[in-house]
């Protein structure tokens, strides 16, 4: 909400330097200048990427020495038309993190049910829905991995959704 706000307090006065010399700035080179600055601004607040609370608690959880679990792991390099679905799997193995947390009274549950919520979260609030290509696997076909490797999965996975 912080950025919106920056955002509206440079847009506000481009738009009156605009709206009021509109035709005579954009004979001119610094009328162009300005004109593109106001365009690309609200597009660089879209970037933004919607998994960043999630990775920043992956970032807290990754070294944990208390989590001890094997967990389907999808690859990094899955299919593009895969990626929703393989970005479901991760969010579900979390669950079970979350249930080993509970047993074994984990440091980091409360980082591990942060990225299972935010997950959730944004998968309701984006309304995703992939369909299922031929080539999409199931969570329970991926290879069973240590909780290390499940992580950094996890994390690059993101990173490419991010891009």
């Amino acid at each position: 909400q912080k950025t919106h706000l920056k955002n509206v307090c440079l847009q506000y006065p481009l738009y009156r330097l605009l709206n009021s010399h509109c035709f005579c700035l954009l004979k001119s080179g610094m009328g162009l200048i300005i004109f593109f600055l106001c365009a690309y601004v609200p597009k660089t607040e879209a970037g933004h990427c919607k998994w960043a609370e999630v990775l920043k608690d992956l970032e807290r959880i990754k070294t944990s020495k208390d989590i001890d679990v094997s967990l389907y792991t999808a690859n990094a390099d899955e299919d593009v038309k895969c990626q929703e679905l393989v970005m479901r799997c991760f969010f579900l193995e979390t669950e079970v993190i979350i249930q080993e947390c509970r047993i074994k009274n984990c440091s980091k549950t409360q980082d591990v049910w942060n990225i299972w919520k935010n997950g959730n979260e944004t998968f309701e609030k984006n309304k995703l829905t992939s369909t299922k290509s031929e080539k999409c696997k199931e969570c329970e076909e991926y290879e069973e991995k240590n909780f290390t490797e499940f992580v950094q999965n996890f994390v690059k996975v993101i990173q490419r959704d991010c891009k």
